[in-house]
């Protein structure tokens, strides 16, 4: 991975569908926004890209390809989001948010595909400044993920969340700027939690 040598900030959240992670991700960018700080949030997989638009037709069990087709596609979704979106602004100086990166797909990619496959294949990408998981247990994610009312996607069943939660245990370990938030609290606990974390950011 590639040490981010602009002059903006890069940040991530990871989490289990449900945890959290995308509720976190806008409300740190209100906070820093209050702050002064110029801030830009975004998303993966994105809707800009075809391999992104694909990416959503599979997750929606609109179609189906092979895992590793998958993996290489949202590898190819997130150099586009990269070259568009995040380093663009990061050469604004601004600060970057994203709602998941590339350790949703080790966490995620994994249970089908070769983690060091994984890696290979997102091994020229940025590396975060700070990552942030929200640490939220299965069980609760499929509570959160039921009250939506919404149709289950790819991967919002417990048995693979419970897999998911494994993986990203072991994944985040191999990386020093990761963060892990309990998110089992209401969501303002959650988010003081973070607060505190994101201090010298806030400058």
């Amino acid at each position: 991975m590639l040490r981010n040598s602009y002059p903006g900030k890069f940040i991530v959240f990871e989490g289990l569908d449900g945890s959290g992670q995308s509720t976190q991700a806008g409300l740190l960018k209100n906070f820093l926004v209050k702050k002064g700080c110029r801030t830009v949030l975004t998303k993966e997989s994105t809707m800009d890209s075809a391999a992104g638009r694909l990416i959503r037709k599979v997750l929606d069990g609109k179609k189906k390809i092979p895992p590793k087709k998958l993996q290489e596609l949202y590898a190819e979704d997130r150099e586009q989001h990269l070259k568009k979106v995040v380093v663009p602004n990061l050469k604004k100086g601004k600060i970057v948010i994203s709602d998941r990166y590339f350790f949703s797909s080790f966490a995620y990619g994994s249970l089908d595909a070769p983690l060091s496959y994984l890696l290979k294949i997102n091994d020229k990408f940025l590396m975060p400044d700070l990552a942030f998981f929200i640490n939220t247990k299965p069980e609760t994610c499929v509570l959160r993920i039921e009250r939506r009312g919404k149709k289950k996607t790819l991967f919002e069943r417990k048995e693979k969340l419970k897999k998911v939660h494994q993986n990203y245990k072991k994944i985040i370990k191999k990386f020093r700027n990761v963060i892990i938030i309990d998110g089992e609290g209401s969501i303002k606990e959650t988010h003081r939690r973070i607060i505190k974390k994101i201090s010298n950011y806030a400058q």
